[in-house]
């Protein structure tokens, strides 16, 4: 098979949320997380197959795709589950709000790192609710958050901890002792655990493994919420496909109530291409692995050479997070946008000062965005 990653698919006069976000104007879009990419090629040949069956009516989980994730999360990351604690979500963003509702009543509050990916802080605010804040700090070139310094600013109300991992924005890959930590934490203030690791697939840096939370032992698998999906890992985002792992029982009764009412089902054609990417997506994955690897050293190095920016080469995730604290402007997101490239504001996560870069996107393009990047900062600093 061959897979071109550097193939143009013309996006802009397309639905996608991405590229319309500046239509008309000359900016490039790297901001929201879905990539450039073709999905892999089993997954449109299937979906076309079930297309041409021309009938679209209420569906049902594939029992193969419920085998598939049970033998995938074994195969790649040494964690046995069982079908029944598999919740399937239209999306993941569902699962944030449905542990909030699940676990947190209105007078009680969440805590999460921050910096964090924006629908953490509006799930843990939903109806009122209240969440405090867990600093991510560098440590050893990596962002990690320090759980030390949110003892002081506990109150005994909190109920929920909402993790990411690997980290978005920062793109760390959390290590085993740095889990042990969190749920050593968790234990002695009494928390459930939703861990958000829909880039679990997504490993970048050699040598590194994701470890799900809930696979450290029976007390963190008992108290944990584990929010996974093929969307990222296979650019099927707007299929709306995810999961929640849930394994204890009463846990999984709660969550269940919380969504009845409020969550759709899932889409039959997401089924059929999660089936497909996890069925026949590896050969896909790899190489498309391999070009994002590339795209990270690209932009690690120049951006790190460019005056007042400094980005620390993500661990995973395809998303990379610019420090522009130093640079001499009031707003870099807009700043960048008046220079023909779009990131995501820092700001939605907490931090004004930085951005953050999609990375998932043919290299031609990032040298582009690269390049007025560099033109733009020569020009301020001259």
């Amino acid at each position: 098979m061959t897979l071109n990653f550097d193939l143009w698919v013309d996006r802009s006069h397309s639905d996608s949320v991405k590229w319309n976000k500046y239509n008309n104007q000359d900016v490039i879009p790297l901001w929201v997380a879905d990539t450039d990419f073709t999905s892999p090629p089993e997954v449109i040949k299937e979906l076309q197959q079930r297309v041409a069956e021309g009938v679209f009516g209420y569906g049902f989980t594939p029992p193969e795709l419920v085998d598939l994730v049970v033998k995938r999360l074994a195969d790649r990351y040494e964690w046995t589950i069982k079908p029944e604690w598999i919740v399937w979500l239209p999306g993941l963003v569902c699962g944030l709000n449905v542990a909030v509702r699940a676990t947190v009543a209105q007078q009680n509050s969440s805590l999460m790192p921050m910096p964090i990916y924006p629908p953490f802080m509006q799930a843990a605010q939903s109806e009122g609710r209240q969440f405090k804040y867990i600093n991510v700090t560098e440590q050893q070139q990596r962002w990690v958050a320090d759980f030390s310094s949110a003892e002081n600013v506990l109150d005994g109300s909190e109920k929920l901890l909402m993790l990411c991992n690997p980290y978005n924005p920062g793109g760390t890959v959390y290590r085993r002792e740095e889990l042990l930590e969190q749920l050593a934490f968790a234990q002695r203030h009494d928390l459930v655990v939703c861990s958000d690791e829909i880039h679990c697939d997504l490993i970048l840096e050699p040598g590194l493994k994701h470890i799900p939370f809930a696979s450290l032992n029976a007390d963190a698998e008992q108290r944990s919420i584990t929010l996974m999906s093929p969307s990222k890992t296979f650019n099927l985002a707007g299929l709306g496909a995810s999961m929640a792992i849930i394994p204890d029982p009463e846990l999984r009764r709660k969550f269940l109530e919380a969504s009845k009412g409020i969550m759709p089902h899932v889409n039959i054609l997401a089924y059929v291409a999660a089936t497909a990417a996890y069925r026949d997506g590896e050969e896909w994955l790899n190489a498309q692995l391999s070009y994002l690897r590339g795209n990270r050293e690209l932009a690690t190095t120049r951006i790190n050479a460019m005056p007042g920016l400094r980005m620390l080469a993500p661990e995973g995730t395809y998303l990379g997070w610019i420090d522009a604290s130093a640079l001499p402007v009031q707003d870099p997101y807009r700043f960048f946008v008046e220079a023909g490239v779009g990131f995501s504001g820092g700001a939605d996560f907490g931090a004004p000062a930085y951005v953050r870069i999609n990375l998932g996107c043919q290299r031609a393009l990032l040298e582009k965005a690269l390049d007025r990047m560099d033109a733009a900062l020569l020009a301020l600093h001259r």
